[in-house]
């Protein structure tokens, strides 16, 4: 069992939001994070006094601004701070580990450190608060290695094979839907898919199209 494993009862109602387009983190993900703005660093310090916990969401590009900044999207992940450090020059370096999904049920007025905050709901995603027990039988394994090497060799990326041989099926979902560079929409669908499987489906998709996107030109076609 991890160190830390809240019961749904225990979790806060009301939390504090870091809006970051294109940083997803999900259930048992964990979130490397270099603070650096005021109102976060704030934020960050009285997360530290105050159960260690806020939430990451993404804002919506498409839609209008609100009263209190880009509008977010409607689902976001609750995470814990497991791990702190300070740099010389004032930033924090934060590592966030993502507890559960919740729906941002309001809106609440700013925090005195200019930070804002909802109200969470999270009670269609209490599942993600359910340990997995080994791998998960919904994800084709071949399947997803089999998209992860040409969208890895499409985009430049380097990887660790040996490792990602040994990373259990679920993890590897998470983390591969945390790095890979999709973009927002593509990492809120996988935020929102409803279970381990159907992310595992979407990100072979994503990758798989990634991979064509970027593959390049054959030989002897005009580019």
């Amino acid at each position: 069992m991890p160190p830390f494993h809240p019961r749904l009862a225990d979790l806060p109602r009301e939390i504090a939001v870091f809006p970051l387009s294109g940083a997803l983190l999900l259930p048992q993900g964990r979130l490397p994070l270099n603070i650096f703005e005021p109102r976060y660093l704030a934020m960050t310090l009285d997360s530290l006094a105050n159960g260690r916990m806020f939430g990451m969401v993404q804002p919506d590009a498409r839609a209008s601004k609100g009263p209190g900044g880009p509008t977010l999207y409607r689902i976001g992940c609750l995470g814990r701070l497991s791990s702190f450090s300070e740099a010389e020059d004032g930033r924090l370096l934060i590592t966030l580990t993502g507890l559960l999904r919740f729906r941002i049920a309001g809106e609440m007025p700013l925090a005195s450190g200019g930070y804002r905050r909802v109200q969470a709901d999270y009670a269609e995603f209490a599942a993600d608060l359910d340990l997995p027990e080994g791998d998960t039988p919904a994800v084709d394994r071949a399947e997803l290695l089999g998209a992860l090497r040409p969208y890895f060799r499409a985009r430049g990326i380097e990887a660790n094979w040996d490792a990602v041989e040994q990373t259990a099926d679920d993890m590897l979902v998470t983390t591969l839907s945390m790095v890979c560079p999709f973009d927002v929409p593509e990492k809120q669908a996988l935020l929102e898919a409803p279970d381990c499987g159907e992310r595992a489906r979407m990100l072979v998709a994503l990758m798989r199209m990634g991979a064509a996107a970027n593959a390049p030109p054959s030989e002897g076609r005009p580019s």
